[in-house]
C-alpha cells in the first residue's frame, strides 16, 4: 500500500483523479489527508496540464468522515483562531479553499459518504453519485450539528430540515432530488460518466473555466450563502456545551448502543 494518503493520476487528457487513500480505514479524514489532499488540488491550479480534478475514495467507500481518532488540530493546513469553534472555523476554511480554487472539482461519491465525506463533497464544485451510495449525517443525533453548514444552502428550508432532525441517510438517487448532488447512476456506470462530464468541461479553454466557476460561486456569495454556511460555525461551538452532548462524551458507547436500539 502506497504511503502517500491522496494519490494523482491521470485520467484522460487535461483530467486528473486525487484518490483518497486509506481503504484501510474506510477513507477517514484526518488533518495529514486534508493537508495532502489540498496541496494535490492546489498544485493543478498551476499546473497547465490540468483542468479538472476527480475526487474519489480508494476501496469500498467515499469516506467514512473524519478520523475522531487522530488529533484533528495538530499541525493543521490552516490557521483557526483559538477558542470555542476552533474545529469549525478550520474545517470551513479548507473547505472554502476548494471553492476558490481557480479550476473544478468534481466529486465522484460510491459506497457511502459519512458526516465530515458529505462536507468534503459538496465542497466541490460537481457531485456524482452511485445510486445505491449512502449519504448521511448521523452525527447530529449525538453530538453536532455540521462543521461546514452546507444543508440549507444547498438543499432548501425543507429538505436540510429533515436532514438535521432525523440525522438519516438517503441514497444517491435522493441525494440528487434534494440537490446535494448533480446527478445518480448505477454503481457499475459511474466512473465513466463522471469522466465524461470531465473531459467536457476539460474541453473548454481554461481560463474561460475559471470565470465560470468564480461567475457562480460569487453570485452564490451575493447571495448570502457564504455567510450562512460561516454562521453555523458558532452553533457547532455551542453544541459541545449542551447537556446531551457532554453526557454522550462521557459515555460514547452506550449513546451508540441507545441510538441502535431506538
Amino acid at each position: 500500500m502506497s504511503e502517500k494518503l491522496v494519490t494523482v493520476e491521470r485520467a484522460a487528457t487535461h483530467v486528473r483523479y486525487v484518490t483518497l487513500n486509506r481503504p484501510e480505514k474506510r477513507n477517514a479524514i484526518s488533518t495529514p489527508l486534508r493537508a495532502e489532499l489540498f496541496a494535490a488540488l492546489q498544485d493543478h491550479d498551476h499546473d497547465c496540464d490540468v483542468h479538472v480534478s476527480i475526487v474519489r475514495g480508494a476501496g469500498v467507500c467515499f469516506s467514512s468522515g473524519y478520523d475522531l481518532a487522530s488529533p484533528l488540530m495538530d499541525e493543521t493546513p490552516y490557521h483557526s483562531a483559538p477558542g470555542d469553534g476552533a474545529w469549525s472555523r478550520q474545517a470551513t476554511d479548507g473547505w472554502f479553499s476548494i471553492w476558490d480554487l481557480a479550476k473544478p472539482v468534481i466529486a465522484q461519491v460510491h459506497g457511502y459518504a459519512m458526516a465530515g465525506a458529505t462536507e468534503l463533497a459538496s465542497a466541490c464544485d460537481l457531485v456524482y453519485v452511485a445510486a445505491d451510495a449512502q449519504i448521511s449525517y448521523p452525527v447530529v443525533r449525538v453530538a453536532s450539528p455540521p462543521d461546514w453548514q452546507y444543508h440549507e444552502p444547498l438543499m432548501g428550508l425543507r429538505h436540510a430540515m429533515e436532514a438535521m432532525l432525523t440525522g438519516d441517510a438517503i441514497d444517491g438517487v435522493e441525494a440528487a432530488r434534494v440537490g446535494w448532488a448533480n446527478r445518480a447512476y448505477q454503481a457499475d456506470e459511474l466512473e465513466a460518466a463522471v469522466l465524461t462530464f470531465a473531459e467536457r468541461i476539460a474541453q473548454v479553454p481554461t481560463d474561460l473555466a475559471q470565470l465560470h466557476k468564480r461567475m457562480v460561486h460569487r453570485q452564490f456569495d451575493v447571495a448570502g450563502g457564504r455567510a450562512a454556511m460561516r454562521a453555523g460555525q458558532e452553533f457547532q461551538a455551542l453544541a459541545a456545551h449542551q447537556e446531551s452532548v457532554q453526557a454522550f462524551k462521557a459515555d460514547p458507547l452506550g449513546a451508540v448502543k441507545r441510538e441502535l436500539s431506538s
